[in-house]
């Protein structure tokens, strides 16, 4: 057939038109597709497979349900303990804590009997009522065992090292689901907001955890003991603190701001509510905690608080101010994600915005 033809010819036309026309988005895809196979995490401040609970976004598919959650007295930070160990450092021993409130004393061992820790690790004993969970978790010299315990104290530069141990070793690589929460079983490193992603220019790319007053939110019956997935337990005191009215708001609830919700109708004001939005309505937040009080606390890596106030000029913690209204209107915007389950993490379906890429150390 002459060239002439061809291009005269309606059905053939028809095919070139059709051929280029995968050709090009062949190439688009190409340019699309090929740098993003490239961009790799660091392990330590973004751990867990893409499809962790930590790093799965919210879907399609997920089925909201009201919490009905207040706005509290106080707005609080969680403090996590986060460790990179060498194979350098001195090991020293662990040792279960001698009680809740005074936790540098005691020589029952734990399931992990030593840590390589530097010296200059210290984290104080409690202080007058002040009983932090501080819950912790070590990466440790092989780059991929995750050691947690809770609560986590070391008072003397060379002394031991005083926690309950998560029994469990969890590999960094892997879903990071259990851990040193004590009252969910959740993991201390996953969801933790991290240094830099509340002052930093990119969004924050995974869940957080939240911890509400338990005798305001949390539910107990013999039917539903006060947990479901991705928690493996409820606190001990359940049977008679969690004296919530929605069975559906327990340890281990996945939260999270429906789509309809919007900054603008939020009204937020401030640069870090506004990053804690986005991630709330991207990833949501678990339920890993009691907090015991009138207050909403946020899971922060230790270090966090003090980098937001250098900034911004207030502290994330208080009880008045524009962030706290801020922090406030997100918690009353939190829906439960009912539908949340192994088979359909963050409610299953189109997710809202890409998976975590590939770790790349």
């Amino acid at each position: 057939m002459k060239l002439i033809t061809i291009f005269t010819n309606r059905r053939w036309r028809l095919r070139i038109f059709a051929v280029a026309t995968s050709l090009i988005a062949t190439l688009l895809l190409t340019q699309v597709v090929t740098p993003s196979q490239t961009l790799t995490r660091d392990k330590y401040l973004w751990p867990f497979a893409p499809t962790s609970i930590w790093n799965m976004p919210i879907g399609s598919g997920a089925r909201y349900k009201p919490a009905y959650i207040q706005k509290a007295y106080w707005a609080g930070a969680d403090t996590i303990h986060l460790y990179k160990l060498k194979g350098s450092d001195p090991l020293r021993p662990v040792y279960a804590p001698g009680s809740w409130e005074v936790r540098c004393s005691g020589t029952r061992k734990t399931t992990i009997s030593v840590l390589p820790v530097p010296d200059s690790l210290i984290v104080p004993d409690t202080v007058d009522t002040s009983t932090p969970n501080n819950s912790s978790a070590f990466l440790m010299p092989d780059g991929r065992t995750i050691q947690q315990l809770n609560p986590l104290a070391r008072c003397q530069k060379s002394g031991p090292i005083y926690g309950y141990a998560h029994s469990t070793p969890i590999d960094i690589y892997g879903n990071g689901i259990t851990g040193s929460h004590g009252g969910s079983g959740l993991s201390a490193i996953g969801g933790t907001i991290r240094k830099g992603e509340l002052t930093g220019s990119q969004p924050i790319r995974h869940a957080l955890k939240v911890l509400l007053d338990s005798k305001k939110y949390y539910y107990y019956s013999q039917s539903i003991p006060g947990y479901r997935w991705p928690a493996d337990r409820a606190d001990q005191v359940a049977p008679t603190d969690y004296k919530g009215r929605n069975p559906a708001l327990v340890m281990g609830s996945l939260l999270a701001i429906p789509s309809w919700v919007t900054e603008a109708s939020l009204n937020l004001q401030t640069p870090g509510a506004k990053k804690l939005f986005y991630a709330l309505q991207n990833y949501g937040a678990y339920v890993v905690d009691n907090a015991g009080w009138d207050c909403h606390y946020i899971a922060i890596e230790k270090g966090v608080n003090e980098e937001f106030e250098q900034t911004y000029g207030y502290s994330m913690v208080g009880k008045d101010g524009r962030f706290y209204e801020d922090f406030m209107r997100l918690f009353q915007a939190l829906y439960i994600v009912d539908n949340n389950s192994p088979t359909s993490i963050g409610g299953g379906g189109v997710r809202r915005v890409a998976l975590a890429p590939p770790i790349g150390n």
